[in-house]
């Protein structure tokens, strides 16, 4: 049987697999149950992934929030721990609410592993992210097993809310309520000069190479600046020894520029963030995101950020705080076929108004201090955390009471 699943096509075991698990996982019955005011949070808690990153961000906000929270390892890749060897539950006493950072299509399998007598009473959450106009068929699988859903932008509440009405609410990242300090390295410890305009595109091979479109960003890069050294791109790109084709195609792209340079360790994060504030501009010319953890991360430290002026990031990125890029409409087409969903379109950024805008912020100091203040202090407001503290504490009140 192993061997006959093996051979179908990667796309029907996936609607195969998301089907069974969806036939055979828990269903949430309503109303939902109220908390005890502690929170589980689960998810891809050690793989370098947005749905881990995301889980890490609400742990931390929690705690800094003085939030009972526990983490939990649940996820497809990473594994799930055995929750449900930590006992039953018996009596109407509320528990903790369990928030997955699970997308719907593996969530039923995630809630397997945890076990009936693990979930039976709880408040089970899906914090859910996607970063299209418009859902896949697989996402219908874990519709029923949750409460409620959080998203992080509004953007991927619109796509997610046909799938469970009245249901979604919008959760951004709580970044600034417990932000990740830099680690104390400069320039010279990533092999920066000082004296030379410095743009960031970082991306993980992971995330979708189509999607996030670096192609683009070397275009726009050769086209502003061609070979001058006193511009420098860097591509921080993660996961890079997984995807041979993808790096053989940037690299080609760079055509052997000697102002372009690859960084391809998995830095820790406070190195990485260290490496965000050595910068001068981060350039982000994606074909959509459902957050846009880099451009957020990249104001939170007070960078200018030029990205494209469409889907999640067009939500906190306008031009007092950064440089949009217009864009046009296109339909979203990947390769490797998990960013499809039908009729959906996603964002071609404009070649000229990319590089207008590298060219204007590398050339004017004062803008970039200007900007990088303001994207600074939209950051701390917009992801201070106090939407998941709100959502938090609703779901300790009972149906209709607000809190």
């Amino acid at each position: 049987m192993h061997s006959v699943w093996r051979r179908l096509p990667v796309e029907q075991r996936r609607r195969g697999f998301a089907a069974l698990t969806a036939a055979l996982a828990p269903k949430v019955t309503l109303p939902p149950p109220i908390s005890n005011g502690a929170m589980i949070v689960g998810g891809e808690l050690n793989r370098d992934s947005g749905l881990g990153e995301g889980a890490r961000i609400m742990l931390r906000a929690l705690e800094a929030f003085s939030v009972p929270v526990t983490p939990l390892r649940a996820g497809l890749l990473e594994g799930t721990d055995r929750a449900h060897s930590r006992g039953g539950h018996s009596g109407q006493a509320p528990r903790p609410a369990l928030i997955l950072h699970v997308n719907s299509p593996h969530l039923p399998a995630v809630l397997l592993r945890l076990g009936r007598r693990f979930l039976r009473g709880r408040r089970i959450v899906g914090y859910w992210a996607w970063e299209l106009p418009t859902l896949p068929p697989l996402w219908s699988a874990g519709a029923g097993c949750v409460h409620e859903v959080w998203a992080p932008s509004a953007f991927s509440a619109r796509a997610i809310e046909p799938l469970a009405p009245g249901r979604v609410r919008v959760v951004p990242h709580a970044l600034a309520a417990a932000p990740i300090l830099p680690a104390y390295l400069d320039r010279a410890a990533f092999g920066l000069p000082e004296d030379a305009v410095v743009v960031l595109v970082s991306f993980s091979l992971a995330s979708s190479f189509e999607r996030k479109n670096p192609l683009a960003a070397i275009r726009a890069f050769r086209a502003a600046f061609g070979d001058r050294r006193d511009r420098i791109l860097v591509l921080k790109i993660s996961h890079a020894e997984h995807y041979a084709t993808d790096m053989r195609m940037l690299r080609e792209a760079t055509g052997g520029a000697q102002n372009i340079r690859f960084e391809e360790r998995l830095l820790p994060i406070a190195d990485s963030y260290a490496l965000t504030r050595c910068v001068d501009i981060v350039l982000s010319l994606h074909r959509s995101e459902g957050f846009g953890l880099v451009p957020a991360e990249a104001m939170l430290l007070g960078r200018t950020v030029i990205a494209t002026d469409w889907s999640a990031t067009a939500e906190f990125i306008d031009t007092d705080c950064g440089l949009p890029v217009a864009f046009r409409l296109v339909p979203a087409r990947d390769p490797r076929g998990v960013f499809e969903a039908p009729g959906a379109q996603w964002a071609e950024a404009d070649l000229h108004s990319a590089v207008s805008a590298l060219r204007r912020a590398a050339d004017d100091a004062a803008l970039r201090t200007r900007l990088g203040m303001n994207a600074e202090i939209a950051a701390r407001e917009r992801f201070s955390g106090a939407a998941l503290l709100d959502v938090t504490r609703r779901l300790a009140a009972p149906p209709g009471h607000a809190p």
